[in-house]
């Protein structure tokens, strides 16, 4: 989700693309450069070739929206994804020791290629960042913060994690044989998402390069931030409007059946006031879109500034009805800026297929 907040202040990130990415599946040199005047206004840097599309030029756009976020002691972000343009830019890349996030396909193909993608606290994809699996292979991310890697030839299962950080992910690989489809299908994806944070899609002969694979909410082009013949890790356009949504996912000449989501609002209200050991501090997250209740998981990126009552991770459920909400408790540790990353669960199941006008 793409919200930032410190205390009550919530503000919505950008959800443009940076470096070679400028638009699903279209590409744009990494020395293209965007700057930022004191108004807050954008200009892209890209000559005439570069703009060839309507598709670039509406990411263009998307490069332009500017992020607010207060500085303060209580920082808390909702799977925070701000994604500016590096290279000849006055605003220089996340430095790799900030990474936090490590987004990988929960299924690979063995043998085959797939892409993994890394976030920093702020959520923006970090480059030169390590990533080490426990067969021993390393790969580094690119200046997109994502990497593309071949999955190891025996089926099975393996893990990868940030060089220098804890917090393990699980992926499986399956054999050719099990992958194989002459067409493109989605299999399970989350009934109910975030307006403003990734989602997780199943299926089969999805691209397995991020960029090739081509996703659309509501007729708009999505960001595929992760990526394998099985498995997709999308980031919903800017602007998407709360409720039902239809969405396409297609790579190369193959097209999926399109399917409907529901697309949630969450909104955070906490005390903006400093947090002090001892304090206790509740995180109020309010749910628009939908009466039913949700599961949502916390998980604290500060540990030795706040713990968070319920674990690391903590999960709870969302109190259903006209005014939806849910509360998560942190408790002060020292001084300074906590971290709170807090996302919606949604397990998958069968797509709800789209209703046909």
């Amino acid at each position: 989700m793409a919200f930032a907040g410190c205390g009550s202040y919530f503000g919505k990130m950008s959800v443009a693309k940076y470096g070679r990415v400028a638009s699903v599946g279209v590409r744009i040199p990494v020395r293209a450069s965007f700057r930022y005047n004191r108004e807050g206004s954008c200009r892209g840097a890209l000559s005439r070739k570069q703009i060839h599309s309507v598709r670039v030029r509406r990411a263009i756009r998307r490069v332009c929206a500017v992020a607010f976020v207060l500085a303060g002691v209580t920082c808390c972000s909702f799977g925070l994804f701000s994604l500016p343009a590096y290279g000849q830019t006055r605003e220089s890349a996340p430095p790799a020791t900030g990474a936090r996030i490590l987004l990988l396909p929960r299924k690979i193909v063995s043998g085959e290629h797939a892409t993994l993608a890394v976030l920093d606290v702020n959520g923006r994809l970090t480059p030169g960042v390590r990533v080490n699996f426990s067969n021993g292979d390393r790969v580094t991310t690119d200046t997109t913060g994502r990497a593309l890697f071949v999955a190891p030839l025996d089926a099975g299962r393996i893990s990868a994690v940030i060089d220098g950080h804890p917090g393990r992910v699980f992926l499986t690989i399956l054999s050719p044989t099990e992958a194989s489809s002459d067409m493109l299908q989605v299999t399970a994806a989350p009934r109910v998402a975030s307006l403003t944070d990734r989602f997780e899609l199943s299926g089969r002969a999805f691209c397995a390069d991020a960029d090739a694979n081509n996703v659309t909410i509501g007729g708009v082009p999505a960001l595929v931030l992760a990526s394998s013949p099985m498995s997709l890790i999308v980031l919903p356009p800017n602007d998407l409007a709360a409720g039902n949504a239809d969405i396409v996912v297609s790579c190369q000449k193959r097209v999926s059946e399109p399917f409907t989501i529901r697309f949630v609002e969450l909104s955070l209200e906490a005390n903006s006031s400093p947090l002090s050991p001892g304090d206790r501090r509740t995180l109020t997250v309010h749910v628009r879109g939908t009466p039913r209740k949700i599961a949502l998981e916390a998980r604290n990126l500060a540990p030795d500034i706040a713990d968070l009552a319920g674990g690391n991770p903590a999960r709870v459920s969302s109190s259903g009805g006209e005014n939806n909400s849910a509360e998560f408790q942190l408790v002060g540790k020292q001084r300074g800026n906590f971290v709170v990353s807090i996302r919606l669960l949604a397990p998958p199941a069968p797509p709800q297929p789209a209703e046909r006008p």
